[in-house]
């Protein structure tokens, strides 16, 4: 088994990863500019905030 540590860079190398693949489909949909605009900030800050959450999370799990 694979002991992968989630420190800084891995959780930052990973959570760019995945906003590319999602906006990169994002942007070669067939809607419109502005819409895509629309749809990637609310993506940008969902990650961000389910990212901060996922961290507090592993956080208050890793004491208690």
């Amino acid at each position: 088994m694979v002991d992968l540590e989630f420190n800084l860079p891995v959780t930052a190398a990973g959570f760019v990863v995945l906003l590319a693949v999602i906006l990169g489909g994002t942007w070669t949909s067939p809607m419109q500019t502005s819409t895509k605009t629309m749809v990637t900030g609310g993506l940008v800050v969902f990650g961000v905030v389910t990212l901060l959450l996922g961290v507090k999370h592993g956080e208050y799990r890793a004491t208690a």
